[in-house]
């Protein structure tokens, strides 16, 4: 497994609680990538515990809302680990800034092949959140691992159908579809010429004074003290362009309505992209399916809010259902 240098200070966009143990771990996926993650345990716990993998939002690092989730959770009982996806973070994987809706959805499940193999977890009780982009991922993951027992996608925001079809489903015509392809491709030849990928996306500065709300709200939680980390693209300029490629390609939740096991899908009432969650979660079938609308939320108040995050709510969630699996 590749060594990876991980940073030995708390640098997180939130507190570190006295409630938790905190430790560095690496583990690695099938695409031999070795990924770092935050590992929170509550302290003084005894015997196997039941265990969360979080992960997201898209462009984000464990020592945003990933970590904090995870450490939330761990203050509640659970074993949970926080990791950065492929290519991302403090994570390995070449070139960087590359996303890719298999390998990222592969992640998940190494996070699940990782937690299986320690003594300290019951691995019977294993459960997943994915958080904006990496909500779709979850949702993936769950459709094809039968070891995750519970999964919640959190103001979860489906990459490929915004990558296919544009914003709000704008660009939904095989004309648009296929300019964007050709400008995609474009900019793989000049990427390859200039040895280097043009990154894209992330979060637009300076801000504009017309912006849409939904631009203010990334734009306050990303570049502003409140959720700024020096390793997360959407703070630093955004991603590999080209990625949108895969994206497009090959699309997520092909087969989320055989999901079996339990389905969280929460998101903030006002948010932009509620949309998203609303027509996902219309794809789950069976009793173990919740939609949770949390009233006058905005997309980011489910980044970081504890005072608005639902946590005993999700302790209720996973709890049940891991008793029930």
């Amino acid at each position: 497994m590749e060594e990876l240098n991980l940073t030995k200070e708390w640098d997180k966009v939130f507190p570190k609680s006295e409630k938790v143990n905190h430790e560095k771990i690496m583990f690695h996926n099938r695409y031999g990538i070795t990924l770092a993650a935050d590992l929170y345990s509550p302290k003084n716990a005894n015997g196997r515990l039941s265990a969360i993998a979080v992960c997201g939002p898209f462009g984000a690092v464990k020592e945003q809302s990933s970590g904090l989730y995870a450490q939330e959770m761990a203050e509640r009982g659970f074993l949970a680990i926080a990791f950065d996806p492929s290519f991302t973070g403090e994570s390995g994987g070449q070139p960087r800034y590359v996303a890719s809706p298999d390998i990222n959805t592969e992640d998940f499940c190494a996070a699940v092949d990782y937690l299986s193999c320690r003594d300290d977890v019951d691995h019977e009780k294993i459960g997943i959140i994915g958080i904006c982009g990496w909500g779709g991922m979850a949702i993936n993951a769950a459709a094809i691992d039968t070891r995750i027992k519970a999964t919640v996608a959190s103001t979860m925001y489906d990459m490929t159908r915004v990558n296919a079809k544009g914003y709000f489903d704008q660009a939904d015509s095989e004309e648009a579809r296929f300019e964007t392809k050709k400008a995609l491709n474009a900019q793989r030849i000049a990427d390859y010429k200039n040895g280097s990928y043009e990154l894209g996306g992330g979060v637009v500065d300076p801000l504009p004074d017309d912006a849409p709300f939904f631009v203010k709200d990334y734009y306050d939680y990303y570049k502003t003290k409140r959720g700024y980390h020096a390793r997360s693209l959407n703070s630093n300029g955004g991603w590999n362009r080209t990625s949108a490629l895969s994206f497009i390609n090959m699309p997520i939740l092909a087969y989320s309505n055989e999901i079996k096991s339990a389905v969280l899908v929460m998101h903030g009432e006002k948010a932009h992209s509620c949309y998203f969650s609303k027509d996902a979660f219309k794809k789950l079938k069976g009793e173990n399916k919740e939609l949770l609308l949390i009233p006058g939320a905005v997309h980011t108040d489910l980044y970081d809010r504890t005072d608005i995050i639902p946590f005993e709510k999700l302790e209720e969630f996973f709890r049940k259902n891991f008793d029930e699996a």
